[in-house]
């Protein structure tokens, strides 16, 4: 068997990369809270760039209703812990990988040690796990490091990057202040991070999104997706170049549509257009009303939240 040389492995990058840059990749650390839907993704798509220094999170076990979308989901894992079969498949892919695994997932307790050394973070808890999220996001910022979150959308992803210099997570999302219920913060997460929700347009089934029963919808179109445009802010934070759009900036893209548009949202989901956003997705989706933060300015008063929010979404 032939010996594993990093140079040689990655000798492709170089072009696209200089020989400086991927030194930097090679020792930058980088942290995944989970590896389901997306996560496995991400793992993959920075090992092949060359990164080798990571801390995995994930509690969970591969079964059937993985195998359409998780990097890892095989008949031969089945019933196997997902940060121990990412573990093997990082080491086959670069032995010299130094990967430290959290196989209890992240929580309260662990989270300064999974954030130690750690250069970014990549989001990929699930979509449900707002309450560890918010915590690991305020961690983070405190902690001085970056988070990438790119998130799964039908054909396509939306992506945002938090900066500890800019605007803060839980503000741009209006978590910091409220006493908001689980399935609210759901929908004020998706609402946030996908203002234009280029993707509603074509699902065949709403239906089949029930939020309260935590049942949502993804495609492995969305999740490679994700891990391509996560891995090349990684790649540009690390080396330094190339512009990053930062909160409460972002853009998302959309293959089914073939289209990619910016969003830019100051004041986050207290923007007016993002309170009409909220309604509109909860009349879609949720079974019982969500309370939109704040008060409704007098222009929204005079159409209801889905009429105003169709005009506004085009």
């Amino acid at each position: 068997m032939q010996d594993f040389d990093y140079q040689e492995a990655f000798s492709r990058n170089l072009g696209w990369l200089s020989e400086l840059d991927q030194a930097k990749v090679a020792n930058y650390r980088i942290a995944l809270p989970g590896l389901g839907g997306v996560g496995g993704h991400h793992l993959h798509s920075l090992l092949r760039l060359g990164f080798q220094k990571f801390h995995i999170a994930d509690m969970d076990t591969f079964d059937l209703a993985n195998f359409n979308r998780q990097m890892g989901a095989q008949v031969s894992t089945i019933g196997k812990e997902k940060t121990q079969v990412l573990y093997d498949m990082a080491k086959d892919i670069n032995p010299n990988a130094e990967i430290k695994i959290f196989s209890q997932g992240v929580h309260e307790g662990n989270m300064p040690s999974f954030l130690n050394g750690v250069d970014l973070v990549i989001d990929c808890l699930d979509v449900f796990v707002l309450e560890t999220r918010r915590k690991l996001y305020g961690l983070a910022e405190k902690m001085k490091i970056p988070v990438i979150s790119a998130a799964p959308l039908g054909m396509g992803t939306s992506v945002m990057v938090f900066s500890p210099e800019k605007m803060p997570f839980n503000r741009y999302f209006a978590f910091d202040d409220q006493n908001l219920k689980e399935e609210e913060m759901v929908l004020y997460f998706l609402a946030g991070m996908s203002p234009w929700i280029m993707h509603a347009s074509y699902l065949a089934a709403p239906e089949k999104i029930v939020l309260r029963q935590r049942k949502v919808s993804s495609l492995n179109i969305g999740c490679s997706s994700a891990a391509s445009a996560a891995a090349a802010i990684a790649l540009k934070l690390c080396i330094q170049r190339g512009k990053i759009l930062y909160a409460p900036w972002g853009y998302q893209v959309d293959f089914f549509h073939n289209k990619l548009k910016k969003f830019w949202r100051p004041f986050g989901n207290r923007n007016l257009l993002q309170k009409l956003l909220i309604r509109y997705m909860n009349r879609r989706f949720a079974k019982e009303p969500v309370v939109v933060a704040q008060h409704a300015s007098q222009s929204s008063k005079k159409h209801s939240g889905s009429e105003a929010a169709r005009s506004y979404l085009g």
